[in-house]
């Protein structure tokens, strides 16, 4: 008999759950709140609680090729770092090559998941869903659950002192959609997050004055690397890796980054500079901050101190008067309201499972968080590799370690968090990309396997090694192997490139003598690391 799967939301997380059930041959029901697929990245005018959504000019931070789920990528012709209307547009692509809206419900919404009195033997629960249209409520039995909902929903609003008294106005990034109504006005934002530099930039550019405060300050990456590349196609390499930690030895890694990105602009002269080092924060990605800083549009400030009904003390003793607007790029809450507590349990935005999945004491494997995590790198590609995992354990394909194994494991990870991140609500769910997919598809049975590459396919094995871990990568061998991964990891640089080939030059370039001579170089280094790679799988 099929098994049926639950999946909780129809975004980035919860489009790869249904079809990595389809591909299973597993029975999927995806129940979505509202009357699109897209989660956060549909933009609307007006803002719904609880829901998320991006500003109207929002990009994103990911370059495309890092980006695509793994067996479908994004066409040539999309820009290298999309915009959310183009996000939306490969979802939507997305869902109608595969067929995939057939098995949502929109404008359903979970109102509880409960164990059944038999999950101990049959592992099934129980669901009440709620249709917003009619008001009509059903309950359904489901074998298995799949929680995609994401961590961007509920606000987290700071308690500072006098902030209920100030006469101007407040408001939350998952408020702000665009900056029409603040020209002229002196504005605060508070938080250096992602959120909180792009509200800066956009609205520097009209307010009378943007004050950017910060706790401890940021390291600032730059979507854009050395020739132009996408930042993230130059660092998230299998060989960069290796080479860091051979470095590792002489030289800290974080020092090299830190040398890096102060070549751009001395954080330290720009007060941004933090006392931790750029890997004990989630990286904050802008490529125009400086810039507004430097033109005086951004003022950098220490953390508030305290309101009053009309300006803002921060904790330097300064103080400014006349402020209009305050914007709290605060982050937010996360948690499963509709889930009874003693399945998950989330306390200040901790939350302990099994590669960031699984709670570990329950009896049957069958429900599972996607995307549940902070990644230094491409959420969607996770959550497609995690609904895999889950979809062949569901199956009995996969058989998970056992409880005492899982915690060892949960608690591992929790401390290497501890020792590496600064205290913040932001890093309890952090991850490295190629670490983490590595765990995966290992558990998986997809896992790139470069000594057994380099037997049969050098080539592939090379480009693998040296060039950018993009998601083609997990398609190559194992469940799930797709026909194409090879062709689309040997374009991936056509496909990155095409959208800048607006305007004939007149005469031929060569880019790759520096890539080629790179690769002549440290030859021997993927010889050695192949054949270590090959004895330690």
């Amino acid at each position: 008999m099929t098994k049926t799967v639950a999946v909780v939301g129809a975004g980035a997380s919860g489009l790869p759950a249904v079809k990595c059930c389809v591909d299973e041959g597993l029975q999927p029901l995806c129940f979505e709140r509202t009357d699109h697929i897209g989660g956060l990245w549909h933009f609307t005018d007006e803002p719904i609680e609880g829901q998320s959504c991006v500003m109207k000019s929002t990009s994103i931070n990911c370059s495309k090729e890092m980006t695509c789920y793994s067996d479908y990528p994004i066409p040539k012709e999309f820009p290298i770092f999309m915009h959310n209307k183009d996000i939306l547009k490969y979802f939507n692509m997305y869902a109608d090559n595969f067929n995939l809206k057939k098995y949502i419900r929109f404008r359903t919404q979970v109102i509880s998941v409960k164990r059944r009195s038999d999950f101990k033997t049959s592992g099934q629960w129980n669901i009440t869903t709620k249709d917003l249209t009619t008001g009509d409520t059903k309950e359904l039995v489901f074998d298995a659950v799949m929680l995609c909902t994401g961590h961007h929903a509920d606000k987290n609003i700071p308690d500072f002192p006098g902030l209920k008294e100030f006469q101007g106005t407040v408001v939350h990034t998952h408020d702000f959609r665009h900056p029409a109504r603040y020209e002229d006005k002196r504005v605060v934002v508070i938080g250096i997050g992602n959120s909180g530099g792009d509200v800066s930039v956009e609205l520097s550019r009209i307010a009378s004055q943007v004050f950017l405060s910060t706790r401890r300050g940021a390291w600032v990456f730059n979507r854009i690397g050395d020739f132009g590349c996408p930042i993230d196609m130059l660092i998230l390499r299998r060989s960069l890796r290796f080479l860091t930690s051979m470095m590792s030895i002489f030289r800290d890694e974080n020092e090299i980054i830190a040398k890096k990105l102060n070549e751009r602009f001395d954080h330290a002269k720009y007060s941004l500079q933090p006392k931790h080092s750029p890997l004990a924060q989630h990286p904050t990605a802008n490529d125009e901050l400086p810039n507004r800083i430097i033109s005086g549009s951004v003022k950098v400030k220490p953390n508030v101190r305290k309101f009053t009904k009309t300006g803002v003390e921060f904790e330097d003793g300064t103080f400014e008067d006349g402020i209009d607007v305050v914007i709290l790029a605060t982050g937010y809450k996360f948690g499963f309201p509709f889930l009874d507590k003693s399945v998950i349990e989330v306390v200040n935005n901790r939350i302990e499972l099994y590669k960031n999945m699984f709670p570990p004491d329950l009896e049957k494997n069958t429900l599972a968080c996607i995307g549940f995590i902070q990644v230094l790198g491409s959420i969607f590609t996770v959550s497609e590799q995690q609904a895999r995992l889950f979809a062949r354990v569901v199956k009995g394909d996969v058989v998970l370690p056992g409880k005492e194994e899982m915690w060892k494991d949960v608690g591992k990870k929790l401390n290497a968090l501890r020792k590496r991140f600064v205290e913040s609500p932001r890093h309890t769910i952090q991850v490295d990309f190629i670490d983490f997919m590595d765990e995966l598809s290992k558990l998986n049975g997809n896992y790139p396997h470069l000594g057994k590459l380099m037997l049969t396919d050098p080539r592939l094995a090379a480009a693998i090694f040296f060039g950018p871990a993009t998601p083609y990568q997990y398609r190559i061998m194992g469940p799930g192997k797709w026909a194409g991964a090879r062709e689309a990891i040997f374009t991936q640089w056509e496909r990155n490139d095409y959208p800048l080939a607006t305007r004939p030059l007149g005469f031929d370039t060569e880019t790759n003598q520096n890539s080629r001579l790179w690769k002549m170089c440290f030859l021997l280094i993927l010889m050695v690391a192949l054949i270590i790679s090959y004895f330690r799988e």
